[in-house]
């Protein structure tokens, strides 16, 4: 269901929360109107709040049920089917009977298994589509674990919605994409759709683009966008929304990049290219190897002096080496800090093992 389409992504777009009937009713009109007139950017599925969990207790958190015969009066003027979050078996049957077409399950939500399995129990003999959103914290397998346990329970039309993840470190985004995460769950669970949260990785209007775009750019097959007529006014996450009009230039600004071709040309030279790219990845296959063998040896004669493994000032000098390395050579730091650390621990790690054995002859 949530597959992209062959001209454009899977689109899913309206306002954070349903704030009034009036509100809910004029952003879904206006949608629609744009829709009809570029069907080009036609939406999918219609979202907003019902229910909202907030960080903080005193903001806004929702009308709750009062709000989902808005939703059905949505469908009943509009045609657009409606989608909501929900957390508990309550809502999910409170939705349900206001025939709200799809469900998506928050990252407050996803990150407990508990309230993940209530929502499972709750929706055994109903087949309704349902999105997972990523957990708030980077958990692969927490994410994974979701999406399994409303499998197991019947539901056949499965999603996965990216919308980033909380960090300390500062970043210009409102939760860092960690684009490696959703890549992995792709490459696990090839089956499942994957949609992009643009507004909720963002927190701002500025990179709502760029975002999408790149969402794109890795096959993603459709974005969340949050849209609302006014939304300096909004009552909740006021920053990161957008107007109709400006959601339908942004739609028209994406680029739907194919999967592959059947032009011979490109074919034969992507995949001589690929060649390339084998053999250099051979070759630094070799060089890891070697540079293991090397930190061996050092594990040896720190053992035989009775020195540490661990030498802070060594591995900072190594980083700050590496970086201006890199930059000379087009690598931006983050990256070449994480490839680094990565080789480091496993430097670590042989030289811990030779310590192991020597100071265990037996199971050498």
């Amino acid at each position: 269901m949530f597959q992209k389409h062959n001209d454009r992504p899977f689109l899913i777009a309206g306002p954070c929360s349903a704030e009034t009937e009036a509100q809910v009713l004029q952003i879904a009109h206006d949608l629609k109107d744009l829709s009809i007139q570029h069907p080009g950017q036609a939406i999918d599925l219609y979202r907003a709040g019902v229910w909202k969990p907030r960080t903080r207790p005193g903001a806004f958190e929702g009308n709750g049920a009062q709000a989902l015969p808005w939703l059905r009066q949505v469908k009943e003027e509009t045609g657009l089917r409606t989608t909501i979050e929900v957390a508990n078996a309550n809502q999910v049957y409170e939705a349900l009977k206001f025939g709200i077409d799809v469900l998506w399950i928050g990252a407050r939500t996803t990150v407990n298994p508990f309230s993940v399995q209530e929502i499972a129990d709750a929706l055994k003999g109903v087949n309704v589509p349902v999105l997972v959103k990523n957990p708030v914290n980077p958990d692969l397998d927490l994410w994974i674990g979701a999406i399994e346990r409303i499998g197991n329970a019947g539901i056949t039309q499965l999603g996965a919605i990216h919308r980033g993840f909380s960090t300390y470190a500062k970043s210009k985004f409102r939760n860092a994409p960690y684009w490696e995460i959703p890549i992995e769950l792709r490459r696990r669970m090839p089956e499942i759709p994957l949609i992009c949260d643009n507004s909720h990785i963002c927190g701002n209007r500025v990179d709502l683009l760029e975002i999408a775009q790149q969402a794109l750019d890795l096959n993603y097959d459709g974005l969340m966008t949050e849209v609302h007529h006014t939304p300096d006014a909004a009552w909740s996450d006021a920053k990161q929304q957008i107007t109709p009009l400006v959601y339908h230039e942004l739609c028209q600004k994406l680029v739907l990049r194919r999967e592959t071709t059947d032009n011979v040309s490109f074919l034969e030279h992507i995949e001589n290219l690929r060649h390339k790219i084998d053999e250099v990845d051979l070759e630094m296959m070799n060089l890891l190897a070697r540079r293991m063998r090397l930190a061996e040896d050092i594990g040896r004669y720190k053992k035989r002096n009775n020195i540490a493994i661990l030498q802070t000032a060594r591995w900072n000098e190594i980083l700050e080496k590496a970086y201006q390395q890199g930059r000379e050579r087009g690598l931006n730091d983050p990256f070449v800090e994480k490839f680094l650390t990565a080789v480091h621990q496993e430097s670590i790690a042989h030289q811990t093992k030779i310590m192991q054995e020597e100071n265990n002859p037996a199971k050498v």
